[in-house]
């Protein structure tokens, strides 16, 4: 009675995201009291391998001891304090130590990956605006990319089941074509399509510099396309075109920075150095709501003036909230305490071998990895593949969801070579279920 309870309480009173709440009509919540690490236990015990890392968050697995702690003591000094006129010790250690790790500096916080979006678009065109080039106000962005849902962030994705409602609010942009290797001609390597697409972006930038004020790109990984991966070279290309033609460069890294490439950020592999970095999700383990956008030091000097109106008025009431950014702190101490990259790389390869193991004569397409996301599509999945997969594997204990075709994984990174296998072998198990 307790579970059913709980359930039609939350169907009568909590509007679900990216859900069409009819849907659980036939489909019904899971219901969850608690979390340890990579597995999720229901109101009945019954657990679930967190395999998509709740929403792409959680980092350090469930009910992470040292994250817990450093949040509980931050908890009995300070909780919130405004940060307009006042300033305290994690936000600006934490800002410090994401400016080291980035190379750029300045960094102005709000809660959420969208919001982060929004900041970097607004400071970009304002930078401008006080450069003295009031008419470089276009933005451009990748086909099929993602990079928020707030109306700014919106009007810079290319996924039209999020966008063409809300098509007459947005503003108007670019999309260039995207380098993700699934598009390229038979024979042309994943190199030489990023290079094509390189060059259609340059000839569209050297024809409309004057009027565009940044590009804006998911690096390696396009997440919410089905995890289209492409070659870092791609970014190099970028960044060349984006400074020989005076255009911001900005990296959403909100899904794909602090260690899921394989990487600290997924820049690093191209050895290129944004304007903007956007960065949320992972940057608190999953443990409490933050983003951050910094930028270079030439940006935020732009602003620099006695008058308040060159000023970024840009506001968020929690900006740099203590007790997020204390959360934000102890997941970076545990990438220096633990060599988490390291450890991610040997786990990558045992994922990758899983996998190739488990799936073999099974009907999967464009089996890929970038460092610990792995993809593949699903040949003749059906109508309603996501929902039947989705159902079939919580049965087996995997939380997985799909996008369209795509099956991905993404494990917090304390999942173990045993659960590792585990879940490879559960997943194919899901599948032979569906398939045959």
């Amino acid at each position: 009675m307790e579970n059913k309870d709980l359930l039609e309480r939350s169907l009568r009173s909590v509007w679900h995201p990216c859900t069409q709440m009819k849907h659980h009509e036939r489909m019904p919540l899971v219901p969850i009291r608690r979390g340890q690490g990579v597995w999720l236990y229901d109101m009945n015990d019954k657990r679930y391998l967190d395999a998509v890392s709740s929403w792409w968050v959680n980092l350090f697995g469930h009910n992470h001891p040292h994250i817990k702690n450093a949040i509980k003591r931050q908890l009995d000094a300070l909780e919130h304090v405004i940060l307009a006129g006042f300033t305290h010790e994690p936000v600006v250690e934490l800002s410090e130590r994401l400016a080291a790790l980035t190379g750029l500096g300045h960094a102005f916080y709000a809660s959420d990956g969208a919001s982060a979006t929004e900041i970097a678009l607004k400071m970009s065109f304002h930078y401008w605006r006080n450069s003295g080039k009031p008419e470089k106000t276009r933005f451009l962005s990748l086909q099929n990319g993602y990079h928020g849902e707030t109306l700014g962030a919106l009007s810079v994705t290319d996924v039209a089941i999020f966008k063409d409602t809300y098509a007459p609010l947005l503003l108007h942009s670019e999309q260039m074509p995207s380098p993700d290797w699934r598009l390229a001609a038979k024979g042309e390597s994943a190199e030489q399509y990023a290079l094509r697409c390189a060059e259609a972006l340059e000839t569209h930038i050297a024809a409309n510099h004057e009027q565009i004020a940044a590009f804006i790109v998911e690096p390696l990984v396009q997440c919410a396309a089905g995890m289209a991966m492409y070659s870092p070279l791609y970014l190099q290309k970028a960044r060349a075109i984006c400074s020989r033609y005076d255009v911001h460069l900005i990296a959403d890294e909100i899904a794909v920075g602090f260690g899921r490439t394989g990487t600290m950020f997924a820049c690093e592999q191209a050895a290129v150095r944004p304007d903007f970095i956007c960065l949320s999700k992972g940057i608190t383990g999953g443990y409490l709501p933050l983003s951050v956008t910094l930028c270079r030091d030439e940006i935020y000097q732009a602003f620099y003036d006695d008058s308040t109106a060159r000023g970024f008025l840009h506001s968020h009431s929690y900006t740099g909230n203590p007790l997020a950014c204390s959360a934000a702190l102890a997941t970076l101490d545990i990438f220096e305490s633990e060599q988490v990259l390291q450890s991610n790389r040997q786990k990558s390869i045992h994922i990758k071998r899983g996998l190739q193991a488990a799936l073999n004569g099974l009907p999967i397409v464009n089996l890929r990895q970038t460092g610990m996301i792995a993809a593949f599509e699903v040949e003749g999945g059906g109508p309603e593949f996501q929902q039947r997969f989705y159902q079939a594997a919580l049965q087996r204990g995997l939380l997985l969801r799909p996008i369209g075709q795509t099956v991905y994984l993404m494990p917090p990174y304390v999942i173990s070579e045993a659960e590792i296998d585990w879940l490879c072998d559960e997943l194919a198990a899901v599948l032979r279920g569906l398939t045959t």
